[in-house]
């Protein structure tokens, strides 16, 4: 039987419609959707505004209302090349065409009213035009807790000189985020590092000004850090997560996923096999590219290997392959262009992923219990790869030059030595962990519980 609480809830929300706009960066749609498909199940109508940037596959949602403004980018500006410059672009030219969208949409809402706006946190214009309109904006931050610390101390790191990063410093800790060394410190490469600072100090201050923070994480995993923010960004926040563990595996994906990984994976012994992806954006040289397949081959490890078009500067796809490579491998190996990484995570046969350490890669791979080889390339993945390495100990670190002797250790280290064991044994009490959160009465049960009453507040 419905509780009355229940029953009251769905009565209250027929009719209550959700704005969504995610960000049209594959880590960003991701769970921007999850959230969507989250708070449809529990009966509020949504619409999703989007960019013609990177646009969702609006067929995967036929229940969602789907709207494209323009986003103003000529050919040569529409690249993830300078994530930096592309975000702080967006962050301009969709200002008058998020805001037209959405007055239109609340003139038009007679039948159903409008309960507020979901905006990425690094949409930080949508406030004032939030504001303008008189409808309460929360926002949804797609990396971690810890991560998103980082980026709000990005003012005293400045003043106190950690910011711009000395390689001369590289191995200093930052006393003020523990157990962050400079080296770990968020940085995203871009040609002026001023427009980093404005757009993160944007993105912190409209958070601050917003009326509260969605986190796909959750309270067992980031207790800590979930208490110094709340210190220096006193809203409401909701730790949901982790979204995707709410649906069966659901893709949102902008990249077609070779399913004949899968039919692969089938065939090989339990946790016998190193997955390797590094995500949507990462770029690697031809040089790093040949290490990492040298490190794999001489490691006489299976191995799934995520080679995604345009991932080594310079090359289609695996031109730089030796002739012959994958062929002297007896099939121990194998090449796709994209995977559907939650269930190749859930295998049975999988016992490690090498990863770029981006938020949801890393989440994926807590809650399937696999432990990971971290080899972040910019921004939050550091943080992430230092949380995986030294706080929750579940996977090492790849800090040095790569190179093919060391990646091949790395590998037999996390799946077949006693190192990678523990760390199996320490990511498996994560993985319950998450399971005991979701369940009724647990920290995201109940946080999510918490938000709906929220929204239904307005």
């Amino acid at each position: 039987m419905e509780s009355q609480r229940e029953i009251s809830h769905m009565q209250q929300k027929k009719g209550r419609r959700l704005i969504l706009f995610p960000v049209p960066l594959q880590g960003h749609i991701n769970p921007m959707l999850q959230l969507a498909s989250i708070l449809y199940s529990k009966g509020f109508s949504v619409t999703i505004i989007h960019t013609d940037f990177n646009s969702p596959n609006s067929s995967n949602y036929p229940h969602f209302d789907f709207i494209s403004i323009s986003d103003g980018l000529s050919e040569s500006k529409a690249s993830t090349a300078d994530v930096i410059a592309l975000l702080t672009l967006l962050n301009v030219n969709c200002v008058v065409p998020f805001q037209d969208c959405l007055a239109k949409l609340l003139s038009n809402a007679e039948k159903e009213s409008i309960a507020c706006l979901i905006t990425d946190t690094v949409w930080h214009f949508t406030q004032a035009v939030a504001d303008g309109l008189k409808l309460p904006r929360i926002v949804l931050r797609t990396s971690s807790i810890s991560a998103f610390l980082a980026f709000s101390a990005f003012s005293i790191l400045q003043e106190k000189s950690y910011l711009p990063r000395q390689d001369s410093q590289s191995e200093a800790p930052v006393t003020e985020l523990p157990p962050l060394r400079v080296k770990d410190i968020p940085i995203i490469e871009t040609h002026d590092s001023e427009d980093l600072y404005r757009l993160t100090s944007a993105m912190v201050s409209q958070t601050k000004a917003s009326s509260g923070l969605i986190w796909n994480s959750f309270q067992d995993l980031e207790h800590d850090e979930l208490t110094r923010l709340h210190k220096v960004c006193p809203i409401p926040m909701f730790p949901i997560g982790p979204f995707h563990k709410y649906f069966p595996a659901s893709s949102s994906s902008l990249l077609c996923q070779d399913q004949t990984s899968i039919s692969w994976l089938d065939k090989q012994a339990p946790k016998s096999v190193i997955y390797v992806s590094f995500g949507s954006i990462a770029a690697i040289n031809e040089a790093e590219f040949l290490e990492i397949a040298w490190g794999l081959a001489n490691s006489r490890i299976p191995f799934l290997w995520v080679v995604r078009p345009g991932l080594v500067c310079g090359a289609e796809w695996l031109e730089p392959l030796p002739k012959g490579f994958l062929e002297r491998l007896d099939g121990r190996g194998y090449v796709v262009k994209w995977a559907p990484q939650q269930e190749v995570l859930a295998h049975p046969a999988v016992g490690g992923f090498w990863t770029h350490n981006g938020w949801n890669s890393t989440m994926e791979s807590i809650c399937e219990g696999v432990p990971m080889i971290c080899q972040p390339s910019f921004g939050d993945q550091m943080v992430n790869a230092r949380y995986v390495s030294h706080v929750w100990r579940v996977g090492l670190h790849l800090e040095r030059k790569l190179e093919r002797g060391e990646t091949e250790r790395a590998i037999r280290r996390v799946i077949v030595e006693a190192e990678g064991q523990e760390m199996r044994e320490r990511i498996m009490h994560l993985k319950e962990k998450v399971d005991l959160c979701l369940r009724q009465g647990g920290s995201s049960f109940q946080s999510l519980e918490r938000f709906i009453d929220f929204i239904l507040s307005f």
